[in-house]
């Protein structure tokens, strides 16, 4: 008992003393000169800078650049009885989400719809959590919460009519729209 208690101190000790460092903390870290290197081949910068003048720097307003990417992109559509982003849509979210963090004055209304099967009450509540899925998303990617509103209208306003699994299928979505 004696002899294992020692071993673990000195196990103990020796492990502690692996963790020592040294490294002083005092001296500044080495630099590398480079002012005095010559340029790479090719090369006909000689350490120089000039400035730029003002009409050869274009502006890039990225509010609008985003814009015109989401601009036929505005449907989520979800499997059946489901509120799961899939996988195939997380770009066009964070495209989305990077369109309104480049404008705060931007917003979304996210409409969640279902298919025809099942009752009103459950539609209303499984179209409102798929609206919510893409809220959080949304805001998970850096949107600001005020900028989006979950909404649901369940099976009542279906895209496509018919009885179809192709029909149903399109009617299973999250249309995100400007305020």
């Amino acid at each position: 008992m004696k002899l294992t208690r020692y071993a673990l101190t000195l196990a103990a000790a020796a492990a502690l003393a692996g963790c020592g460092s040294t490294v002083k903390l005092d001296e500044p870290a080495p630099v590398k000169d480079i002012s005095t290197t010559t340029a790479p081949a090719g090369s006909t910068s000689q350490g120089k800078t000039e400035p730029v003048g003002a009409s050869q720097v274009a502006t890039v307003d990225l509010f609008s650049e985003l814009s015109q990417q989401v601009k036929d992109k505005r449907v989520i559509y979800f499997d059946f009885d489901s509120d799961v982003v899939k996988e195939e849509y997380r770009g066009l979210v964070d495209l989305h989400a990077r369109r309104l963090k480049a404008s705060k004055q931007a917003a979304l209304n996210l409409e969640g719809h279902t298919d025809e099967r099942g009752g009103r009450e459950y539609n209303l509540a499984l179209g409102q959590r798929r609206a919510e899925a893409v809220a959080k998303s949304l805001t998970l990617l850096g949107a600001g919460t005020g900028q989006v509103e979950a909404v649901s209208f369940g099976k009542e306003r279906p895209a496509v009519q018919g009885g179809t699994e192709e029909a149903w299928a399109k009617n299973r979505r999250v249309e995100l729209k400007d305020k």
